[in-house]
């Protein structure tokens, strides 16, 4: 350790001095030093190592730390201590080519940064190559625009089904947020069609003309966008086939009823719920994805009442998570007042009143029962 003491004496006599070249070459030498002998050192070597890497960062320049920053975070065998004092430098200059891009940077770095230090810092993050759901979460919770706009279009970032509808909430205002949430391949078709349901002609059309999967679906006809992108990605879900293939075996076997619609929504399984109630209620999968997930807790109660079920479903179907509706417990005690008073009759007539309007003649959009009648190998294709 003779040389590392050595090298310490120069780096506090080019502080003093404030000789760049000096301070340059001091560092370089000591983190050669480091990862030269890195797997052999004690915990006390490498704390002072530690020490050291943070004494001289703070003595150094800005120009000559912007310069190691660039340096160190391409580095995969860059020193964690030393990548770590760049990353918490208050000037973005230097902080951001490490926070941006270093692997020497672990989980818990990046939370401390998202939690405390600035948009810049926060944006070089979102720019990294891939984010994990806890930070992206951070991001878009203290994430200005610019913030949340780089998570949302940066393929690297995963986004957890909570944080989508933050995003879709802040798409509202925001129409670059919308093209850009709208257009990622791994955003949950229910929080696309509430994006799609509140964003302008202008929005939708953009994100359709973002993804050529909806260029057959899209005809250039602004009041068909909507329909037209959900029946496209309802048809290419994974998801969807699954709860369609489960509902059709099971109402082919006339075994579908208002449990399976129970089951589905105290699952929080979205697909399922919607697939099940629209074949029990008659009606157009369009009206129950829009009914489940509207704010408005009237409309789900109506295709509820139609389908003939209880309270404790509709109770269910209201207090899905993806409709984010948050009800109190006196908005629930009016939501059943309201349900128990609506008759059966009077909810199939709004329904087909509905349906009437919307002209909705296309055989994609509508419920999928009742079944063929060629067989039981039919009924699961």
């Amino acid at each position: 350790m003779t040389m590392f003491y050595s090298l310490i004496d120069e780096v506090q006599s080019a502080a003093t001095s404030g000789t760049t070249k000096r301070q340059l070459k001091a560092l370089t030498r000591i983190t050669d030093l480091f990862l030269a002998g890195s797997g052999t050192y004690s915990k006390q070597q490498i704390e002072l190592f530690d020490e050291i890497f943070k004494t001289i960062v703070t003595v150094i320049e800005l120009k000559t730390r912007v310069k190691l920053a660039h340096h160190f975070a391409t580095d995969a065998n860059a020193p964690a201590t030393l990548v770590r004092a760049f990353a918490f430098d208050d000037a973005l200059a230097v902080a951001a080519p490490v926070l941006s891009q270093s692997t020497a940077l672990d989980e818990a770095d990046l939370v401390l940064c998202c939690s405390t230090q600035s948009q810049g810092h926060l944006h070089a993050i979102a720019r990294r190559q891939t984010i994990s759901e806890a930070i992206t979460e951070l991001l878009i919770q203290r994430g200005e625009p610019a913030v949340v706009r780089a998570v949302a279009k940066n393929p690297g970032a995963r986004i957890s089904d909570r944080s989508f509808g933050e995003l879709v909430v802040r798409s509202g205002d925001d129409a670059e947020l919308a093209v850009h949430v709208g257009t990622r391949c791994d955003i949950p078709r229910h929080h696309l069609l509430k994006l799609l349901e509140t964003a302008s002609a202008a929005v939708c059309s953009k994100i359709a003309a973002a993804n050529p999967q909806f260029a057959d679906a899209v005809k250039g006809v602004v009041t068909g966008v909507i329909d037209d992108i959900n029946l496209e990605v309802r048809v290419k879900s994974k998801e969807h086939a699954n709860a369609r293939t489960r509902v059709r075996r099971r109402s082919y076997w006339k075994e579908l009823g208002e449990t399976d619609v129970h089951a589905a929504a105290r699952a929080q399984d979205f697909e399922r719920t919607v697939m099940a109630l629209s074949t029990l209620a008659g009606c157009a999968i369009e009206i129950v994805e829009r009914a489940v997930l509207n704010e408005n807790p009237g409309a789900v109660q109506i295709i509820a009442k139609a389908a003939n079920c209880s309270w404790a479903t509709v109770k269910a179907l209201l207090l899905m998570a993806a409709a984010e509706r948050k009800m109190s417990r006196m908005d629930l005690d009016r939501a059943r007042e309201n349900f128990e008073r609506l008759e059966i009759g009077t909810a199939r007539r709004v329904l087909d009143f509905y349906e009437t309007r919307r002209g909705s003649g296309s055989s994609a959009r509508q419920p999928i029962a009742p079944m063929e009648s060629s067989g039981p190998v039919a009924a699961v294709g």
